[in-house]
């Protein structure tokens, strides 16, 4: 199987399940409960869930699908998957709850446990981010598609360092983990992948998580990231990979732009 012969299927059913998403959201009517891990979950996440993972079944019915919404799956068994779906069908719960629009839909193509494709929709702008492994990462709206790449920094421009962080996040939390928090300039915007995107395509040049994310957070906006010239790592600077722990929690991380930039020296050491 090549990625690529899926890309615009998966595409379609990232669109068909943000369209619901978004009409639940402009409707203003729609359930929230808080699951066993203390996060929310709405009627919207479970509908984009039934979505996708129908339409991924009927598209490839011999790959297995893990989905933040239905996660519940012993190691044992997902431990010898070669290949899976890797799906959070509402990036950005809070923010849907909060009314701010920013949100997404992911959808990404693990293969011996890294992606080899990713899909991040965004249903308030219907703006479409996607990568495959070695064909580059796209930026797809109403104008068209381009190819977007990462803004790649000398040593120099490290002074200057724009950093993604949440709306609802005080920003002294991220501004400590840097040696020099006074050259940093705040990019402000929710939900963790669309902060990728925003490094993915140039307009910011660092995103730190601190705090608890699950592997479909990261899944679709890593082989983004990488398509685009940038990286996906823990804070002790190692690449994330998926589906090899018992936990589906990511520890903390960074998304970097610029791949060359000495970040064990930018970072406070812990």
């Amino acid at each position: 199987m090549k990625p690529e012969e899926y890309v615009e299927q998966a595409i379609a059913i990232a669109i068909e399940a943000g369209t619901a998403i978004k009409e639940i959201y402009l409707d203003g009517s729609f359930k929230k409960e808080v699951k066993s891990d203390n996060t929310p979950v709405t009627s919207a996440d479970i509908t984009a869930h039934k979505i996708i993972t129908s339409a991924l079944r009927q598209l490839t019915p011999d790959i297995p699908i893990l989905s933040e919404e239905d996660a519940e799956i012993p190691f044992s068994e997902r431990s010898q998957w070669q290949r899976y779906w890797l799906v959070d069908p509402l990036d950005g719960t809070g923010e849907f709850i909060a009314g701010s629009g920013d949100f997404s839909v992911i959808i990404a193509l693990v293969e011996h446990n890294r992606p080899i494709m990713g899909i991040v929709y965004v249903p308030m702008t219907e703006v479409i981010y996607y990568a495959i492994a070695g064909l580059g990462a796209y930026k797809r709206n109403n104008k068209g598609e381009v190819r977007i790449s990462s803004r790649q920094l000398d040593h120099g421009g490290a002074g200057s360092l724009r950093l993604a962080v949440s709306r609802r996040q005080d920003p002294h939390s991220v501004l400590k983990l840097f040696n020099q928090p006074r050259h940093c300039e705040l990019v402000v915007l929710g939900g963790a992948a669309l902060k990728s995107c925003l490094v993915a395509e140039g307009r910011a040049d660092c995103y730190v998580r601190v705090g608890p994310t699950g592997e479909w957070d990261t899944g679709a906006a890593q082989i983004i990231i990488e398509e685009a010239g940038g990286q996906v790592m823990d804070l002790e600077l190692q690449p994330l990979s998926y589906n090899e722990r018992e936990t589906l929690e990511n520890p903390n991380f960074i998304v970097v732009g610029s791949t060359h930039l000495p970040w064990d020296d930018l970072l406070v050491s812990e």
